[in-house]
């Protein structure tokens, strides 16, 4: 790092430590309101981070109870209490481990400084360290790769079984150290993910003349070796596999190629799960489809030949349980799937932490290029996390990375980190509670086997150092002495231990804690304690008569906030005074910006203004009285120019000072008119005044009058003209429409033919009535 860098890194912490003090101090006037006034050190300390405790001996006054020890570090210290015997802890933290970030030659690698923290802090209170990472050249990498074997995967196994070396090659040209390792999976056994006939079971391939490898769940074929030709051999052994649904079983084989850690070889090193598929997966919840019910346990289950034999038992892990088991043993999957499934797979990958995803093509012939350039982007984002954090605490990270700072992130993140470039993370931890031990956790950067390890034990207890057994300070040796107050025996009683509790009932001794026969026990703000007043929080004096909160207040605060009350009066800060403090003798407040105080017009009371007659706003520059300047000029305007208004007898003896020049009425300048309406008509004019004395009024001439008489005759009979023209036309309109219609009922009533013989409507009914008598006779004639 040359000097201009190495100045720029220090400005930056500078700037963030700056901003870290600033912070702490913010965050401790905000509990100066909540510090109150507590009966132990312990308890003092513990109820707020800007409590503090005086145990010095003689600090309370007469009445005053022990509880008044507690308060915040400045009141003590205004009450006569020494720093030296003031209980405050603070925050501290040592370095157990450090060792220097690598250089170039360095045999062991070093990415993470420092390696071992001890803090001690107070609950309430942040503290804040640096970890610093330098990306390390040639950080040694195992990578496992775990291949889709069904049977749309056909085509892309002949090519995986040829990249063993290409694949070597390629990692040893970004890492010294690589070893490869391989593993293959399908689905579980049983319907509906895999066809359970016995023939389908020993060759699942769609044709008979194929010939496929039985199903199974997950296989660990080969483990973690850097031997080229091993990987060739164990790989080209394989052969393709079926089942029924599209989604696949990758999330078993993931699940333990990550917690079978010996069966697979993991090193401690960078550790990458290469997961090729060209179809979705099955997650917690789909096992039941197969009758499956028992939750993934997340348990190493290989057996003798490297067979997942609790595929069918066990159900599929879910993505939360997948992602923390990766996290857990620092694996970064790299998922290679093809362009129909990389979607789902770029949504998964949110949810995994150091995960990438690539698009494989349809043989896996890109998959070398694929894995380089996960890898690569994978290694130049440094994500600091961490582990295993005590419940009470929180903690939050300030990444400043070469590219910019990153502040009050979940955790630490630098993208694009070059190699033998430095980042430098700001952790910052704040317990909110009390430790019974003490604890510890883990920050490491994912995906490297390098951690920092951090003991944390908070500072909850007081360290007076001035425990006596017995002391002759608590009434001859009837109590024990610590931190400034009396623990007494169980037979003693008081403030120094000095009432037997065997005798106090039987005298009377509230009579001593009265002021007289007629006031109240302690005045009534406290109680009667072997004979002597035991005041409540803000009382004091002998008979508790003094009260602190009954000055008066001035924005709800006791004597303004600017003084102290001191048995009911206030006490004023220098530069206050009034019964309630509220009276600033400062007259900042009252100066305009050329230092006049309330610009002549009024006098400053308690640094506000208070007006003249006449005049208002905050610094009396606004006059209620005065008239404007177009005010001032208007008669003198209306009389020199239309003779008119209240000067106009007087106008040359009144405006002997005033010059007119009448202008044309679209004369314009860059001042503001003034627009008047005088008897005359609209005044419209300027002002301009000489240092004479003589004042210009620039006039413009009012526009000529036109007569609105042809105008408004105009506008009546336009409108009644066209009004007529609207009538005539409607009353056309209607005419030829009712011509029409009476034309063509015209028409239609000649084509009717009212005797048509054809109509049978028309043709006359004739009936003919035969009369059986005469029907009778007839026949009988006959």
């Amino acid at each position: 790092m040359n000097g201009m860098s190495a100045s720029l890194w220090l400005g930056c912490l500078f700037l963030i430590s700056l901003q870290r003090t600033h912070a702490q101090l913010d965050q401790a006037d905000g509990f100066i309101e909540h510090c109150r006034p507590q009966p132990s050190c312990k308890e003092c300390i513990n109820s707020s981070p800007s409590c503090a405790w005086c145990k010095l001996q003689d600090f309370t006054k007469p009445g005053e109870t022990d509880s008044t020890r507690c308060g915040p570090l400045q009141d003590l210290l205004k009450r006569g209490c020494n720093l030296s015997d003031i209980i405050n802890p603070t925050n501290t933290w040592e370095v157990k481990e450090n060792l220097p970030l690598s250089e170039d030659n360095d045999k062991k690698i070093v990415q993470l400084a420092p390696q071992k923290l001890h803090l001690k802090l107070r609950p309430g209170v942040p503290e804040t360290f640096s970890v610093n990472f330098r990306r390390a050249e040639g950080y040694p990498v195992d990578l496992y790769y775990l291949m889709d074997l069904s049977y749309s995967m056909k085509d892309d196994l002949e090519n995986i079984k040829k990249l063993g070396n290409d694949l070597l090659v390629a990692l040893k040209n970004v890492t010294k150290s690589v070893k490869i390792g391989f593993g293959s999976f399908v689905d579980k056994t049983v319907l509906p993910y895999t066809n359970s006939l016995k023939s389908k079971l020993e060759n699942p391939c769609p044709e008979r003349t194929e010939k496929c490898q039985s199903p199974f769940s997950f296989k660990h074929v080969l483990q973690l070796t850097d031997n080229v030709t091993e990987f060739e051999l164990k790989v080209s052994q394989q052969s393709i596999s079926a089942n029924l649904d599209s989604p696949e079983g990758g999330f078993d084989a993931m699940m333990q190629a990550a917690v079978c850690m010996e069966e697979i070889g993991w090193r401690n090193v960078t550790r990458l799960l290469v997961f090729t598929s060209d179809d979705t997966f099955h997650i917690a919840g789909d096992g039941r489809l197969g009758g499956i019910y028992l939750p993934n346990d997340g348990r190493c289950h290989l057996n003798k030949e490297g067979l997942y034999e609790k595929s069918n038992v066990l159900d599929y892990p879910s993505v939360g349980h997948l992602a923390h088991t990766l996290f857990a043993s620092n694996i970064q999957p790299i998922f290679a799937v093809t362009t129909n499934t990389l979607q789902p797979y770029q949504e998964l990958s949110k949810l995994i932490p150091k995960s990438a995803v690539g698009e494989l093509k349809h043989d896996s012939s890109n998959v070398i290029q694929l894995i380089t350039d996960a890898y690569n982007n994978l290694s130049s984002t440094i994500n600091l996390q961490h582990f295993k954090l005590p419940q009470g605490f929180d903690i939050s990270y300030h990444s400043l990375c070469g590219n910019g700072i990153t502040l009050n992130q979940k955790q630490g993140q630098c993208s694009g980190v070059k190699i033998k470039e430095q980042v430098t993370f700001n952790v910052t931890l704040r317990a909110k509670q009390c430790l019974e031990t003490k604890q510890s956790f883990q920050i490491r950067p994912l995906g490297f086997s390098e951690e920092l390890q951090i003991e944390v034990e908070t500072l909850c207890d007081c360290e007076c150092h001035d425990f006596t057994e017995n002391a002759d300070y608590c009434s001859n040796g009837t109590g024990n002495f610590s931190c400034g107050i009396c623990r007494c025996d169980a037979t003693r009683l008081g403030r120094l231990c000095e009432c037997d509790r065997s005798q106090i009932k039987e005298k009377n001794l509230d009579s001593t804690c009265r002021m007289d026969n007629n006031s109240l026990v302690c005045s009534g703000r406290g109680k009667c304690v072997c004979g002597k007043c035991e005041c409540s929080i803000k009382a004091h004096g002998n008979f508790c008569q003094c009260d602190d909160s009954s000055c008066p207040r001035d924005g709800g605060e006791v004597c303004g906030g600017n003084g102290k009350c001191d048995c009911g009066i206030c006490e004023c800060n220098e530069g206050y005074s009034g019964d309630a403090c509220d009276c600033s003798l400062s007259e900042d407040f009252c100066k305009t910006p050329e230092g006049v105080v309330c610009g002549g017009n009024g006098t400053c009371e308690c640094n506000k203004c208070k007006c003249n007659v006449g005049y208002s706003g905050k610094m009396c520059e606004l006059c209620i009285t005065c008239k404007t300047p177009c005010e001032n000029y208007r008669d003198c305007a209306e009389c020199k120019s239309f003779g008119t208004g209240k000067l106009k007898h007087t106008c040359e003896e009144s405006c002997s000072m005033t010059q007119i020049k009448m202008v044309k009425s679209s004369y314009s300048s860059g001042k503001d008119w003034c627009h008047v309406q005088t008897d005359g008509g609209l005044l419209t004019f300027v002002h301009e005044e000489k240092e004479d004395g003589t004042v210009i009024l620039t006039i413009k001439e009012p526009p000529e009058q036109v007569n609105p008489i042809p105008i408004i005759i105009g506008v009546i009979s336009g409108i009644v003209l066209i009004g007529m023209m609207l009538i005539i036309v409607y009353r056309v309109m209607v005419e030829v429409y009712d011509r029409r219609e009476f034309h063509r009922f015209e028409k239609e009533r000649q084509n009717v033919k009212w005797q048509d013989a054809d109509n049978p409507l028309y043709k006359s009914a004739t009936t003919t009535i035969i009369n059986p008598k005469f029907q009778d006779d007839n026949d009988t004639d006959n």
